[in-house]
């Protein structure tokens, strides 16, 4: 299945393999499962919305978790929370359980967990559910605009 996400890497002419399962349950570690890698290398795509009505990515390993403290920290904000299910498809363009920032609908400031960059390579969705892509992390960082940081919670 081409996605928005692999269209997008086919024609900035990224290196990267897809990587597919069969979706029952949304969840990087049932993706990672699923597909034999570990949960850190999984990346969840997560939305979150400022106090000032704005949206941003949160990626992070599948094991791991956000602090909105230092998500918010981050992106310059008082205060994150995570974006309400219809919010963050209206902004990607994606359903829940397929959303990413390949090919979202808007883009959006991205903040990449400063842990989970540290891996060369890392498999995000690629915009469908049980569709994924792993390819380099300087890649992901250059083409999302992701800033590293430490938005991991404790």
């Amino acid at each position: 299945m081409a996605t928005r996400g692999i269209q997008l890497l086919k024609t900035l002419g990224v290196e990267f393999d897809v990587l597919t399962y069969r979706y029952d349950k949304m969840g990087a570690r049932i993706a990672a499962e699923a597909i034999g890698q570990p949960e850190d290398v999984v990346l969840k795509s997560l939305v979150f919305r400022g106090e000032d009505k704005s949206f941003a990515f949160a990626l992070i390993s599948g094991n791991a978790n956000v602090s909105t403290r230092k998500l918010g920290r981050a992106s310059g904000h008082k205060h994150m929370e995570a974006a309400a299910p219809r919010d963050a498809e209206r902004m990607t363009g994606y359903q829940v359980g397929g959303i990413s920032p390949l090919g979202s609908r808007n883009t959006l400031p991205a903040f990449l967990d400063e842990r989970t960059a540290q891996h060369d390579h890392l498999i995000i969705n690629a915009g469908g559910r049980g569709t994924l892509v792993r390819l380099a992390t300087t890649d992901l960082i250059r083409i999302t605009r992701a800033e590293a940081a430490d938005i991991r919670a404790a």
